[in-house]
Formats: structure tokens, sequence, C-alpha cells
């Protein structure tokens, strides 16, 4: 196909606040996912993109072939020690999905092929695996199209037999109970999506009997489920962006009456865990944003004997916690970085945990034993694969127990640094960046990646995916653009609702004030982003079109009014604190004034990929279906402007290891001919 296609247009008034919006495209939403004139379409712009690909050269096979000399023929993950038996799973660049094992009675065990699993099928994805508290079950999740409705199986590892199948869409995660002979799970509203109901199933007995435990009235709040640290009790937690409740159900009986911590306000949020005689609170009441960490007693949960334990910081945000019997480890961040400390818990005593690098991540993982005498971190940069070490509590004496294999790296040929950007409003925003050492900066091509929303970090931890055009003297940048909650609590509030805009102008001043710092080539920057970073790549390019030569918006969250305005999208009644409320008159106009769809305008655009999976339960396939037609009869360029959906995927698109690896090389491949071009 040399001419891309054209989908039909049909007139759709939508009108809200005396505002009236014409969407051409709306007809392309399917729900169902059947409609066979939306499907030959989607087909025509594949066949489209690939031409595209095949006419300019784009030589993602290359890009592929690099990432599987990166990988090693086999490599074993850290072992999981959970009450004296120990689990694990390895990985083969041969095979797309890992194998599990069991190390019991110093006699190891394969309990799981998943490659074996999703032989013969299109897409296939466990969630994770769950071994019963007797450690005679085996628990796992499994999507078949992408969507995340998990279906929980149960093996029978006595007898190597699968003795269950639960047809109930879940949620991907449960809880066994002590005796091991049922689990908690949690269900979704099938329309909205919103997870809002916590049941119980005996094994052996029929799913439709299964208790109902709890129920979410409010669709504002969205369910989950975590094993205290004693795993004696099993929390429920109902959020949203602004509130949360805590729900305990003590696991040693059977009662299975729950009990409520603490109950829900506005703009409080609280995280608890246990030890045998305490709970401890993180919570930020009191205009506390960055967290203050309480302590009670088990028997009082009242919130009028909670304890101060740390205090809060203003320049400090409390991530996470950790109980061990002594001592209580914290995560914080710290000047946009991850930190580590250890509190001793009779004299309240900090030691920060001593790393060495300019731009890296580290975070608590593998620590299952309340009383163990030491705690697991792991640790990367930009440069540095993935390592994991165990620290003694108490001699401090540090030992690393397991690093990701990564071939044919040679670390010292990298330059990683951090640099502020002063945003147009003062603010100083940072850039973690990874390069070649001895390449000519001013003329190296630039690619900026960033997100900023909900407050999540894009860690500059190792990314294998970026390395090959890294390899070939392109310069890697992240932006820890507002929205995100690099720098604090302030740092998210500062990017959300009616301060959305401010994500968008750190991106864009960050790309101009590396290019007058001497970083990055100016006829050829890119950007890339998925999901809500898809957004942030819909308004860049509409508010600088010239700026970036291309870029790459994954599963791109481009409809933002729409969508926000419609309650049964899947997933958007919680997300109101996030981004807005459509039906206030301001928070609806301040989405206008973003979103991408409704801002695109006669403007000679960038080259564009747009990745989709039709099953996508996040970001709906209609969004990128509907934006790429209307973006490429906007643009006065004559840069492409593509579209690659899978027909058969979810939100992170194909299934398997290798799969996964070889999309990133189409789109890597896609920037990187683009690089070559004459601007």
């Amino acid at each position: 196909m040399k001419i891309p296609p054209k989908p039909k247009k049909i007139t759709k008034k939508l009108a809200n606040h005396g505002d009236e919006r014409i969407d051409y495209y709306y007809w392309l939403r399917d729900d169902k996912r059947k409609n066979k004139k939306i499907l030959s379409y989607l087909k025509q712009e594949n066949k489209y993109t690939d031409q595209w690909f095949k006419d300019n050269k784009v030589n993602s096979k290359k890009i592929f072939e690099r990432y599987k000399e990166f990988l090693p023929k086999s490599e074993k993950s850290v072992e999981t020690n959970i009450d004296g038996v120990s689990y694990y799973f390895q990985t083969s660049i041969s095979t797309e999905y890992n194998k599990y094992y069991q190390i019991k009675n110093k006699k190891k065990k394969l309990i799981l092929d998943v490659n074996q699993l999703a032989k013969n099928k299109k897409y296939y994805e466990i969630s994770s695996v769950f071994p019963s508290r007797n450690h005679k079950y085996l628990a796992y999740c499994e999507d078949i199209n992408g969507r995340r409705d998990f279906h929980i199986v149960i093996k029978d590892l006595t007898k190597n037999k699968i003795v269950e199948k639960n047809k109930i869409p879940s949620t991907g995660s449960l809880i066994w109970n002590k005796k091991s002979s049922g689990y908690f799970y949690l269900k979704k509203d099938p329309t909205t999506l919103v997870t809002n109901s916590l049941f119980f199933h005996e094994i052996g007995t029929k799913h439709k009997k299964d208790k109902l435990i709890y129920k979410e009235e409010d669709n504002q709040f969205n369910l989950s489920i975590s094993l205290s640290r004693t795993k004696r009790y099993l929390f429920l937690q109902a959020s949203k962006t602004e509130s949360n409740e805590t729900w305990i159900l003590d696991l040693e009986n059977e009662s299975f009456n729950l009990k409520c911590f603490l109950k829900r306000k506005n703009k409080h949020k609280y995280y608890i865990d246990d030890t045998p005689k305490f709970f401890f609170i993180l919570s930020n009441e009191n205009n506390k944003k960055n967290y203050a960490l309480y302590k009670t007693d088990s028997n009082n949960t009242s919130k009028v004997n909670w304890k101060i334990f740390v205090n809060h910081k203003k320049n400090e945000l409390i991530e996470d916690f950790l109980c061990f019997k002594d001592f209580v480890l914290l995560q914080t961040r710290k000047n946009g970085l991850p930190c580590l400390i250890q509190v001793n818990r009779k004299t309240k005593k900090k030691t920060y945990i001593e790393l060495k690098d300019e731009v890296y991540t580290v975070s608590l993982t593998n620590n299952n034993n309340y009383k163990a005498s030491s705690f697991c971190f792991i640790f990367s940069s930009l440069k540095t694969p993935s390592s994991i070490y165990s620290q003694d509590l108490y001699t401090k004496k540090r030992k690393k127990i397991w690093s990701q294999k990564v071939l044919n790296l040679k670390q010292n040929e990298y330059e990683t640094k951090r640099v502020f950007i002063t945003s147009r409003d003062g603010t100083k925003v940072p850039v973690s960046l990874m390069y070649k050492k001895g390449i000519n900066l001013k003329q190296a091509p630039l690619l900026q990646y960033g997100y900023g929303s909900y407050g999540l970090v894009i860690e500059p931890s190792f990314k294998l995916a970026f390395m090959p055009l890294i390899e070939q003297g392109f310069i890697f940048a992240i932006a820890h653009i507002r929205g995100g909650q690099d720098l604090g609590k302030d740092w998210y509030d500062q990017g959300r609702m009616t301060n959305k805009m401010n994500t968008f102008y750190d991106f864009i001043d960050c790309t101009k004030k590396l290019h007058s710092k001497n970083i990055g080539n100016r006829n050829n920057t890119f950007a890339m982003g998925g999901s809500a970073g898809g957004l942030l790549m819909g308004v860049i390019i509409n508010l600088e079109p010239q700026l970036y030569k291309g870029i790459v918006s994954a599963v791109p969250f481009v409809d933002v009014l729409t969508t926000m305005s419609d309650e049964s999208i899947p997933l958007t009644t919680f997300e109101y604190k996030e981004w807005g409320n459509p039906n206030n008159k301001k928070e609806y106009f301040y989405i206008k004034r973003y979103s991408p769809y409704d801002n695109i305008d006669f403007k000679p655009y960038p080259s564009v990929l747009v990745t989709s999976s039709l099953y996508d339960s996040q970001v709906q396939y209609y969004e990128p279906a509907k934006y790429v037609p209307k973006l490429r009869e906007h643009s006065t360029s004559d840069n492409p402007i593509l579209l690659k959906m899978n027909l058969i995927g979810g939100h992170a698109g194909k299934s398997g290891r290798l799969a996964s690896l070889q999309e990133t090389a189409e789109e890597l491949g896609f920037l990187k001919t683009l690089s070559t071009k004459d601007s």
C-alpha cells in the first residue's frame, strides 16, 4: 500500500457545558471488537505501515539480532525462600517464557513450564505464581488475549496435575488461606474494569458458591489485596488518587470478618503493615505530603494511639517501609534519587545505606522473612544491569547474591550523568543522560523519553531496549518531569488536574535546554513515551510540531476529554483526581486545552509511529485508531503518520520476551531510519 488508508467520516456531535465537538471517527469504537469494517481498516493500517518500513529499509531485524547478542543462553532468577522452600524461574534465549522450579528438601522440581502452556496460542501471559502455604498447590493466573482478564488455575504439585480452572475473570492476584484449602481473589466490574469485589474460593467447590467478602459501591475506588508482614492478615485496600481505606481480615480464624483499620477521608492516604505486637502506618494526614511513619499497638489501632516513629520531611518522600524484628527499612526519594534508610526500632537512629553512582535506582526486594538478620535490595543504573545484594542488618556486611546477565556489554564505554534543566516557570527539572564516550554531543541524535503521570517515576535503571541506539551514537535522556513523584508528592501534584500543562512544558523545556547546553542535534531530536507518556507525545507535537524529527507514541491515551466524559469506558471513574472530572465545567475546559485529539490542527507534524493493541484494557484501541487518520489529514508536512495495531495483545503489546523485543526493535528501527534522513 503506497497510499495511507482513509476511513470514512461519520459526524458525531459531543456536547457538554455549552461546548460542542465533532468527532468524525467516533464510529471506530466497538467494545466487542468484532466489527468487520473496523477490523478491516486496522489491517489496512498495518499493511501500510509494513510497506513504509519495507520501502524505507527499516532494519529492525539488525536491532533484534543485537538484542539476542546481549541475552545469555540461559539465566536463573534469584531464589525466593518461603518458609524453608525455595522458588525460582529460568529463562532461555530459545524460548519465549519462563520455567518455574521448586526446591524442597534439597530436591529441585520443574513445577511450571509456561512455554508449554502458551503452545499454539496467539497470546499467553501469566501474572505470577502463588504457592500455597503448605506448598502442595501452585496457583497461577493466565490471560489469553491481553485484556488482563486473568483466570486462576490450580495445580497439585504432589500429583503434577491441574485440579481446577476458575472461569471467572480475576485481577491476576490471590492470597491463600492459612490451611491452603482455598484462596481470596478480586473481581472486576465487567464493563468499567474497576476492581470492586473480594471473594473466597474453597478448593473442590463450584465457583458459583464462592463467598463474597466485600463489595465496593463507590466506582471511584479500586480494590487491591496484600499479605501482611507476619502473614497473619490479609489487607484489602480501596483507593483512588487522593484517598484510601484499608480493611483487615485475620487469617488465623475462618470467620471472614473484615475490620476497617481507619475509614476513608478526603485527601488522606495511608498504608499499614504489621509486626507481632504493633502496626506501622505510613500516612500523609495533616498536610504531611511526603508522609510520616507512625506506630500503634496491635490491640488498639485507634488513631489517637498512633505515635510518630519517623517524622515528615519536606525534602524527602517516604515511598515504602519494611519491618524487621529490630529495624525498619525505609525506601525514600531525595533530590530525585531513591535512598534506603535503616531505622533502629528502639533508638530510632537512622542510617543511610551507602550507594555510589550519580544516576541510579535502588529498591527493596525479596525480603520474605520478618525475623531475618539481613535484607535484600536491587541496584541498577543506566549503564549497570540489575544486581541484588544482601546486607546484614547488624554488621552492615554486604554481598552480591544475583546479577542480571548481559553479554557483550562494555560499561566503561558509556557515560551517565544527571543535569538539572530550568523550566519556563523557574522549576529545576532533573534529566538522566546516557551516551557513548567520545561522541560529539552537539551533533549526536537525541532521544528523550518521558511519562509524567500518576506519580510514577521512570527510573534511570538499565534499559536493554535502548542499548542498540545508544551503541550507535544516540544520546538517551529521561526527563523526570512533573506529574511523576521524582522530587516528592508536590512534584506529582504540580503535574496533575489543573496543573497538567506543567508536565508538557517541562518536557519541551528539557529538550530546548539540552540543545542550549550543546547536548543533542537540534535537527535530529526524537521523543518517545507510552500510555500516559503517549498522551505526552500527542501534546508536545501539537504545541511544538517542529521541535522533534520523529516520535514513537505507544498505546497513547490521546482522546482524554471523550474518555473521561464516559463512565462506561474502563478505568475512567477512579481517575477523576488525576485528569479531572469533565462534569465540572472548569475541569472540562482545562482537559480540552491539552487533549491531543481535540487540539490537532493544520501543522507541520513530525514523523509519528503509533502502536496499540486491540485488547488493551487500559487505553482502548479506538483512541489511537481515531487519532492517526485525524493527525494524518491535518499534517501539512510530508512526514509519515503510521499506526501499528496488534490484533491480539494488550497494554504491553505481544506476550513473550522475544516477541516483545521484536516490537521494540521495530520502534527503534523507525527512529534509526529517520535519524539518517536529511532534515
